[in-house]
């Protein structure tokens, strides 16, 4: 009789591979991630503190380890290892790296290490591009500005493009003239004929847009004026250290997770910090697609997601589990190899299977 192996297959995916899955489905990993958001605010996750890895001889960089348990349909374990060294733009190659660790909830056993720089961007894209639609009030803003020109700028861009938004005027703002200038010639070059300007400051592109997307590597808030925001914005406040605290209690504000974003440092927790309280929070996303919280139409309205390792464990198992089912999963033969307590081959093993 044929039976479940105790010990799972192990199974490397590249990023070639994580790309060839998600390219085209995006409006499904936005549905992904919807449902994610609402197991966890009905509590069938597990999601601890990020734990930061720093050097002293390196200040600006970093690397987060983000354990976490999703419940559901496809029960996952797992950790994600993200690392962020600004210096690398320098270079030529991405700031951040990753890799995603999935773990069979019934043995504890790895089975699979994804390649999870484009997991990243691609769950935190369709979280932006959720709130985005949800956060709206009504009607979805066409004037849409970008600070900051790197990837999770253009996974944004993308995720709200693959979900039928549609645009009258493109922003970019970087501290880099030449990564602006790259940004804008790829927004233009994507459908739609909406003029794409590049800004030499953050205020005017604030003020020229309804939907402000920030998208940096700022370690603390260099937008301080309320004023700037007077037209009454939708804020996806992702890069999470953009805004001061004056910015936020002049607003509503959407977390992903209150006790996540308040901490780091982060434009929340610096404003929990000064006022003494979290009154200035108006709920979660959770919250909004289950419909408790009525957004007010006479203030910015700010997203501060922390990201959620749970949002990357349920689209890695959702990559490695669509590789599984189309037969291009490929199992590493050996990976684990004391599978005996005494060190026993097959052959020689207790007729008992005794372990």
């Amino acid at each position: 009789m044929s039976h479940q192996p105790l010990v799972p297959p192990f199974a490397v995916i590249t990023g070639e591979q994580v790309a060839e899955v998600l390219t085209g489905s995006e409006k499904q990993v936005v549905d992904l991630v919807e449902d994610v958001y609402r197991l966890h605010g009905r509590g069938d996750s597990v999601n601890p503190p990020s734990y930061f890895l720093r050097f002293p001889d390196r200040p600006n960089a970093r690397i987060i380890a983000l354990p976490a348990s999703v419940g559901g349909d496809r029960p996952t374990d797992g950790l994600k290892w993200i690392s962020s060294f600004p210096d690398n733009v320098a270079s030529g190659i991405p700031r951040a790296s990753a890799v995603l660790i999935l773990n069979d909830p019934a043995t504890g056993y790895p089975i699979a290490c994804l390649e999870s720089s484009i997991i990243s961007a691609s769950r935190t894209a369709a979280s932006a591009a959720l709130a985005a639609d949800r956060l709206s009030r009504g009607r979805r803003p066409r004037r849409v500005g970008f600070i900051g020109a790197g990837l999770i700028g253009r996974y944004i861009h993308r995720y709200l493009e693959a979900t039928d938004w549609t645009f009258d005027a493109l922003g970019v703002h970087d501290l880099s003239p030449r990564h602006a200038e790259s940004f804008a010639d790829y927004l233009t070059g994507r459908p739609g004929d909406a003029p794409v300007t590049v800004h030499d400051g953050a205020e005017e592109l604030i003020r020229d847009s309804d939907l402000v997307v920030l998208a940096t590597v700022a370690p603390s808030p260099y937008l301080h004026d309320p004023a700037w925001f007077a037209h009454n914005p939708l804020v996806l406040n992702v890069s999470l250290r953009d805004l001061a605290p004056e910015v936020l209690l002049a607003s509503a504000n959407i977390l992903d997770d209150v006790e996540h974003c308040l901490k780091a440092d982060t434009s929340p927790h610096l404003a929990e910090q000064l006022t003494g309280g979290r009154d200035f929070i108006d709920g979660t996303l959770f919250d909004v697609v289950e419909g408790r919280v009525t957004l007010p139409d006479d203030r910015p309205v700010v997203f501060s997601p922390f990201g959620l390792g749970v949002l990357d464990l349920a689209l890695g198992r959702h990559v490695h589990d669509t590789l599984r089912d189309t037969g291009r999963l490929h199992a590493v033969e050996g990976f684990f190899h004391e599978l005996d307590r005494y060190g026993r081959t097959p052959s020689d093993a207790a007729p008992n299977g005794t372990r």
